[in-house]
């Protein structure tokens, strides 16, 4: 019986790269996609869902349903639009589903795939970062095994097949630095979008590239840490690696360290989670010692990475910081985007943002529900969108 699959984000980078995967593992022939979902790229969409055989192509916009359907006619795929759509399709039950819309737009699908998928593959780091407790308590409740696609925590994940979580010292998330790693902060502050935008190392979408040149993804990313591998933030260390050959590491209590070494691909994360518990073939570069001259390493600078600093703010305040560090940071990257607020000044908003809000969220949880989670929100962003630079 082939596998059911569900792909949420498909026309994004982590998206594309599963569909890729899919189509190199027998596509239509071993899996039966049940949706894909994007948002604007009709055309994409459209020709993943073709290639994939899928029964059903979901857009986040709603305008758009008109776009999809021509799109799709006479190919016998059924197309739907908007976020209740979007909602409806991830309670389809399926085998495994990834998660890999960009932000807090894809908290709700993420949710109801914890309740509907065997395996939930998570690339959608923010659903742990603002509701971590409810989307664990749901995969809890329904059995759904959680695999993290994040390069960094699929590392973890693989590390501790040498151990287990109760055994762990330190998990050591490694950083590439970005492309402003040796810039100075004067420099920094006249960073453009384009500069944001040119990671050194991998091939993200825009939003993600500018969180990496902020560090704001890693700042995520510790968060999500505690979260996945219920560790303190004291053991939680960020190591600046250029090189990101070594994904993560962890350190047991024997003061031994297990670390994941690759080539900078995400088809690696995806294709383990694709395959997990198995593992097989997956089109990424081989690692050669013999051409690898030198792997660094280096503390970061929070002083000119200040998200690093906020993250640990966030695990300190408890509650639901989480929700209110990631929706001022998303507020701060649209107004970045729309080049009325400077590089530098993204941080600023968010310290902000939090520090007005942190009584408030430390006093509530996810497990109140996703209706107050998305209140909190929605008060981040409006104080997001109304800051303004000293």
């Amino acid at each position: 019986m082939r596998r059911t699959i569900s792909i949420f984000g498909s026309t994004g980078s982590i998206g594309c790269n599963t569909v890729d995967l899919l189509l190199r593992q027998g596509g239509a022939e071993v899996y039966d996609v049940k949706v894909v979902t994007g948002s604007q790229n009709i055309k994409l969409l459209a020709e993943q869902a073709v290639s994939l055989k899928a029964d059903l192509a979901v857009s986040a916009d709603e305008s758009l349903l008109t776009a999809l359907t021509e799109a799709l006619a006479g190919t016998g795929i059924a197309a739907t639009a908007g976020a209740a759509a979007l909602r409806d399709a991830a309670m389809i039950n399926v085998d495994w589903g990834m998660s890999a819309i960009v932000g807090s737009a894809g908290l709700t699908p993420t949710l109801e795939l914890a309740k509907q998928a065997g395996v939930l593959a998570l690339a959608n780091k923010e659903s742990l970062v603002c509701a971590g407790e409810l989307l664990k308590a749901a995969c809890a409740k329904s059995g759904c095994k959680l695999v993290p696609v994040d390069s960094e925590h699929c590392a973890i994940f693989q590390a501790l097949a040498g151990g287990k979580n109760g055994d762990i010292s330190r998990i050591i998330l490694t950083a590439s630095g970005g492309p402003f790693l040796d810039w100075t902060l004067e420099e920094m502050a006249d960073a453009t979008l384009e500069q944001a935008v040119a990671h050194p190392n991998w091939d993200m979408g825009q939003r993600i590239s500018i969180d990496s040149a902020t560090m704001f993804n890693k700042a995520l990313e510790v968060i999500e840490a505690h979260q996945l591998f219920d560790v303190s933030s004291d053991q939680i260390e960020i190591v600046v690696h250029p090189q990101s050959i070594i994904h993560s590491m962890i350190e047991y209590n024997d003061f031994s360290l297990i670390a994941q070494l690759a080539t900078p691909d995400m088809r690696g994360a995806i294709g383990f989670a694709l395959n997990w518990p198995e593992r097989r073939p997956l089109p990424v570069k081989q690692l050669d010692f013999s051409t690898m001259s030198r792997l660094d390493f280096a503390t970061p600078d929070e002083t000119r990475f200040p998200a690093l600093r906020l993250a640990r703010r966030v695990l300190e305040i408890g509650g639901l910081a989480g929700a209110v560090f990631n929706a001022a940071k998303e507020s701060a990257l649209d107004r970045f985007i729309a080049g009325n607020i400077g590089f530098l000044d993204m941080a600023r908003l968010v310290e902000t943002v939090l520090e007005d809000l942190h009584v408030k969220a430390s006093q509530m949880s996810s497990l109140d529900g996703l209706e107050t989670v998305m209140s909190i929100d929605k008060e981040a962003r409006t104080l997001g969108q109304n800051w303004m630079p000293a």
